[in-house]
């Protein structure tokens, strides 16, 4: 989860299995994150702009991506802990090019706009996390997604999906609960609170399973570890209510999605954005 600094235990672990070095994320890092997603085959052009948007609790800054022609199923992006940054904005444009309407926001409006990138200490970022809970996830998706149906790039016909990495995670899950006449995908990457503690029934995975989405649940091995059940919690919960779900566990840790962070791992990353796709495709239709 995103409320302690796990990044740098991660890369010492990474290290010793010969899977990163320091030498070349800063490399990486340096090249620009533009640099760091291979190049999507058959890609659509598109337009973008910077955004803000009403919510019940201020205005909401955001980015939105999408093809530079005709209209298409939106997809909403709960960004992690480091918010809406160049990385969050590169994927956003990546997955605009596969066909989506896409909306990154930066989920820490009420506090301000954070200048972050995937190095940036954990601890940080947690203040901006201030008045940020369950009930805002889902007062903020509610205000999100009438924002995108109102967009002419939107086909309200299709439903929208939604995804989300880290803290974003549980945002997804809450997102489907608060629109689920909307939502028919959603994507959790690493994601921390997904499960929360025995007899919540406002934990996430209980309300996002009433709804009408396919998942997709990709958990780093690291979070496995320390969380083994959880797993076989979210397959038993998504089975009994006849929900499609995709849960696995990937060779990566915690963070492995976004190409600023320190323990950014493509080859899990690109598995990830293979199996998103194959969602949307199937879910958004």
């Amino acid at each position: 989860m995103c409320d302690k600094d796990h990044f740098a235990e991660s890369v010492k672990e990474y290290e010793a299995r010969g899977l990163i070095t320091r030498r070349q994320f800063g490399v990486l890092v340096a090249a620009g994150v533009s640099m760091l997603l291979p190049e999507a085959a058959n890609a659509q052009t598109t337009g973008e702009k910077d955004v803000e948007i009403k919510t019940p609790d201020g205005t909401a800054d955001g980015y939105f991506v999408y093809p530079s022609t005709g209209s298409a199923a939106a997809v909403l992006i709960w960004p992690d802990i480091f918010g809406l940054r160049p990385a969050m904005r590169t994927m956003a444009k990546r997955l605009a090019g596969q066909g989506y309407s896409v909306l990154v926001v930066n989920p820490f409006y009420r506090v301000g706009k954070p200048t972050a990138t995937g190095a940036t200490p954990i601890a940080d970022m947690l203040p901006f996390r201030k008045g940020m809970s369950q009930a805002t996830d889902m007062t903020d998706a509610k205000a999100f997604i009438a924002w995108l149906d109102q967009q002419p790039q939107v086909n309200r016909n299709r439903r929208i999906g939604t995804q989300g990495y880290c803290m974003g995670g549980p945002m997804t899950f809450n997102t489907a609960a608060a629109v689920p006449d909307r939502v028919g995908a959603v994507a959790s990457f690493h994601g921390g609170g997904l499960v929360t503690k025995d007899g919540d029934p406002n934990s996430p995975h209980l309300l996002a399973a009433k709804t009408k989405a396919s998942f997709l649940i990709a958990i780093a091995e690291n979070d496995d570890k320390s969380r083994p059940m959880e797993k076989d919690v979210l397959k038993d919960t998504f089975a009994k209510a006849n929900r499609p779900a995709e849960i696995e566990v990937y060779p990566a840790a915690h963070g492995w999605c976004p190409p600023d962070t320190q323990v950014y791992n493509e080859p899990a990353a690109e598995k990830a954005w293979s199996r998103l796709l194959a969602l949307y495709k199937q879910a958004l239709a």
